[in-house]
Formats: structure tokens, sequence, C-alpha cells
């Protein structure tokens, strides 16, 4: 693990180290950042994310952390006694640090599933339609005649295939909660 206070990151941080401190922190499997300035905060965010293209996750619980917040790729505010300028700026909120750990790993690894089943539902319901529009065009010669009043295409879009996005949406859990706090290996096979 590395531990590094505020003064060290002033100079860690100037041009000539970045690739170095960025070598170092890659063989740590923890890094803590302690006694930061909220512009360095951000700096080290945004240098994570652009050199080595990773991914960013900000965790805060005050107005110190906003702008860390909002330059990671995913921003979490603690509400908490600091106040909710973490909250307000993040786009999500937990109340207790503690709740982290299952927002991550239950919460995320369903909204991983449920968006890609969702691209999936409407990737094939799509296809569906225009398959008929093409077979179609032969049946009318290629005239350009639609196949159906533009009412019709409304509803289908609204009504007849929005309900099962919704429910799956709201009620799909592939793996139950218990279990994928105990395995957070399941995570990473959802990506």
């Amino acid at each position: 693990g590395l531990v590094i206070d505020g003064r060290t990151l002033e100079y860690v941080l100037h041009d000539s180290l970045q690739n170095i401190f960025l070598e170092l922190t890659e063989k740590c499997r923890a890094v803590v950042c302690c006694r930061a300035t909220p512009l360095q905060k951000s700096v080290l965010v945004q240098l994570v994310r652009n050199k080595l293209k990773a991914t960013t996750l900000a965790v805060g619980d005050g107005a110190n952390d906003v702008s860390m917040i909002q330059v990671a790729d995913t921003g979490i505010g603690i509400s908490g006694q600091e106040g909710m300028q973490a909250v307000m700026a993040s786009d999500f909120a937990i109340s207790r640090f503690r709740h982290l750990k299952k927002l991550l790993l239950v919460h995320g690894h369903w909204c991983y599933t449920r968006l890609t089943n969702m691209v999936l539902y409407f990737f094939y319901k799509n296809v569906a339609y225009v398959n008929l529009l093409f077979w179609y065009q032969f049946f009318c010669g290629f005239s350009g005649t639609s196949m159906t009043d533009h009412w019709i295409l409304i509803l289908f879009n609204l009504l007849f295939t929005s309900l099962p996005p919704i429910i799956y949406g709201v009620l799909d859990k592939d793996v139950s909660a218990e279990i994928l706090m105990q395995l957070p290996q399941l995570y990473m096979i959802s990506n």
C-alpha cells in the first residue's frame, strides 16, 4: 500500500513526476491520499482517468470533495454532517459509507445485467418491426407505401412494447443480493 499526504502530492503532481508516481501506484493494492486539497483530489482523479485510461469512482462527503466527484466517471456522495454539497454533485447518494459495498456489488451488478438485456430487447424489437417493413415492400412493389398508420407505430412503441422493459427493469434480479455480497467476483463477470 501507499500513503501519501497533501504536501508530497504537491511535488508528485508536477509534470516531471506524474508518470513515475502512476507506475508506483499501479504496483500497489491500495493508495491512500490524506490531507489533500480539493484541487489535488480532482487533479489526481483526472490524472488516473486520462493517463491510465481507467474508469474512476470518487466518493466524498463534503464540499471539499465536489470537484473530485465531478471529475470522476461515477461520483458517490455520502450525506453526513458536512452538508449536502457532495450529494448534490454526485451521481449516486448513500447515507453511510458502509452502504458503498452493497451499492457497487449488488446494485451495480443488477444495473449492468438490466441494461444489457434492455439493449438486446430494443434491438430485437426494432429488427422485428423493420423486417416486417422490408418484406412488405416486396408485396407493394417498393412503392414506398406505408404499411401501417402512424398512430399504430406510436402505439407499438409506446404501449404494446413498453410493459416488458418496465417490468424487467424493476423486477429482474439474476442473482440474489446475499450471493452477490458473498462472491464479489460476480461483479467482474457482469462487465
